[in-house]
């Protein structure tokens, strides 16, 4: 029972992880809170920088979602120890 709920637990927390970094950007770098893109002037033509507050999960993101979902499919791993042995 115990087992079972840790699995699931590290199947939601993977699949979690994976559904957050690629729908918020799937940075391969460092994690960002701040995007800067390049905007150019309609009437001047220039471009200029605006930085735009967002936040992309980087590959500490996905490290750390990966190593809670690999320990909790460790843990399910040991023997329970609230079950009584005959």
């Amino acid at each position: 029972m115990v087992r079972n709920i840790l699995r699931t637990l590290s199947v939601i927390c993977l699949a979690g992880t994976l559904a957050v970094w690629f729908a918020l950007g799937a940075h391969t770098g460092w994690t960002k809170t701040s995007v800067t893109t390049m905007k150019v002037d309609e009437i001047t033509g220039l471009e200029f920088p605006v930085v735009e507050k967002r936040f992309v999960p980087g590959v500490e993101f996905l490290a750390a979602g990966l190593v809670g979902s690999v320990l909790l499919g460790g843990l399910s791993l040991f023997p329970n120890p609230l079950t009584k042995k005959p």
